[in-house]
């Protein structure tokens, strides 16, 4: 690389291990180095290049502040370097108009490379601006067993469905691997077999993803595994990983049924989420249980937008002994997000004939929920106070 090139450029280095390059291949330039909280400020009218070291934080916490600056108006440059690139990292790179990856160890020639190709792309698009998001992936999850949350996760994805009308515009994606009952939920054959990837993960791509595909409607495509007692054990984490990040390029939407329990994966995939839903009945433990695991997944993945509660199986309640809709959220100390109601005679009539409630019960109070829901979530508007939240029983 010429040194005219960078001379007076602007380049933001994230990690310390980056400090060396400045009397080598980024000669010439402007460097500031700074901590990760850095990154999601970046603006292109305030540097021309970021640069940032893989191997220097967790995962989740670059995945997560990769794609802030990826939902940010205006994101400059940006090349990844390390020797451990963690597939939702890669993936929310991806979401950047302008973005490499360079695995270590690499040469001074292959770096230099690298960065003129990346200040080649910004002043062929000098106007360039805003992220290019190609899907938008949800997380739903069970605070406690038996809480619904599989079966608003069907009703999510089928409501998703409807509002994009693309032909398989959306992906439900069951990753209760062992056990899952998406498949049962919509009377179809799942046949998602990770474990064939084990150490092979990289093969995976779009038409080994087809192949995995469940198709439920024109819209509507489902992923997941035959029943298997030890899947948490012989699936690896790359594969699991790699299917959501080529889902994410395939599909517009990504529904994802997350186990209620941590494994290897999790964090990496909740932090490559646009929104985490944590499903809870109006029972005492099941609402401290949500509390707390909204609690964790905000500590672990700061930065992030905060889970979101939704109240399944709501009741008209004159009398009885099932809290109310403030005195739930007294228990979560929080608000929720939504309420869901309980209309059991719709949801074991579509579970046992195989399919959403929306298609066989269209007027179930559960089905407009869902879709208020929806519409709020996928409209994008501001977290506020909802009419779920101020429903008294």
């Amino acid at each position: 690389m010429s040194s005219s090139l960078l001379t007076g450029r602007r380049v933001l280095a994230l990690g310390d291990a980056l400090k060396g390059l400045a009397d080598g291949p980024l000669a010439g330039a402007i460097i500031e180095t700074a901590a990760l909280e850095r990154l999601a400020a970046a603006r292109s009218d305030q540097c021309d290049l970021v640069i940032v070291d893989a191997d220097a934080w967790e995962g989740p916490a670059l995945a997560a502040a990769v794609q802030a600056l990826a939902l940010s108006a205006g994101p400059p440059p940006v090349l990844l370097v390390g020797t451990g690139l963690p597939t939702t990292v890669v993936r929310n790179l991806l979401r950047l108009e302008r973005s490499d990856v360079l695995e270590a160890p690499f040469a001074p020639d292959q770096f230099s490379a690298a960065v003129a190709g990346l200040l080649a792309q910004a002043k062929a698009a000098p106007g360039a601006a805003g992220p290019a998001v190609t899907s938008r992936c949800w997380a739903v999850s069970g605070a406690v067993g038996g809480a619904g949350a599989t079966t608003l996760a069907v009703e999510i994805a089928t409501a998703l469905a409807g509002r994009s009308g693309k032909d398989k515009g959306v992906c439900l994606i069951d990753l209760n691997l062992v056990d899952g009952a998406a498949a049962a939920y919509l009377g179809a054959q799942a046949s998602m077999r990770l474990a064939d990837f084990k150490t092979a993960a990289d093969r995976i791509d779009a038409a080994i993803l087809q192949a995995f595909v469940t198709p439920i409607t024109k819209q509507l495509d489902l992923l997941a595994s035959p029943r298997e007692p030890d899947a948490f054990e012989t699936v690896s984490r790359e594969a699991v990983l790699r299917v959501l990040e080529v889902a994410c390029e395939t599909y517009e939407w990504v529904v994802l049924d997350m186990p209620r329990h941590r494994r290897a994966w999790t964090l990496e995939a909740l932090s490559g989420c646009d929104e985490v839903l944590v499903v809870s009945e109006l029972t005492v433990p099941a609402l401290l249980a949500a509390r707390s695991l909204s609690d964790e997944i905000e500590e672990v993945l700061s930065g992030r937008p905060k889970p979101r509660i939704v109240l399944n199986r709501l009741a008209s309640r004159m009398f009885g002994p099932a809290p109310s809709m403030a005195e739930a959220e007294r228990a979560l100390q929080r608000k929720a997000e939504a309420g869901i109601s309980s209309d059991w005679e719709a949801a074991a009539a579509s579970a046992n004939l195989g399919g959403p409630i929306a298609h066989h019960r269209p007027k179930s109070k559960i089905v407009k929920d869902v879709a208020l829901l929806v519409e709020r979530l996928a409209g994008g508007g501001a977290r506020k106070e909802t009419s779920a939240s101020k429903r008294a029983a």
